[in-house]
């Protein structure tokens, strides 16, 4: 079995900002290895990264959605359909089959490092 270590170094990192440039509870759009990527600051020192493109519309717009909580669930809205997707499993509370892929990411230093996921 392999560690989180083990893991976080099979992975290819792509820093993305520095953490101080997402304010508290909202999100930034970047391009990760050709992807676009929403990268979520929650609270001081939480970061979550989803696929920012919705998959309902073909829009990439998620990052520019509302974070907040739902039934438990950490979760961003969409803009435009208010779906909610969950930060931590890319699950569309509305609509299963509507779900976005969910990237690792982690703070190195005071950079933003995100690693897509397969």
């Amino acid at each position: 079995m392999n560690t989180a270590t083990e893991l976080d170094a099979t992975l290819s990192w792509t820093a993305v900002c520095a953490a101080d440039e997402i304010l508290v509870n909202t999100g930034v759009a970047a391009r990760v290895q050709g992807r676009h990527v929403a990268v979520f600051r929650v609270g001081a020192a939480d970061f979550h990264a989803i696929d920012n493109v919705d998959p309902k519309s073909g829009a990439s717009v998620l990052s520019r959605g509302l974070v907040g909580s739902l039934g438990g669930r950490l979760v961003v809205a969409s803009p435009l359909y208010k779906n909610h997707f969950d930060l931590n499993t890319g699950e569309c509370l509305e609509l299963p089959d509507c779900a976005v892929r969910v990237h690792a990411v982690r703070v190195d230093g005071a950079q933003v490092m995100v690693a897509l996921s397969d």
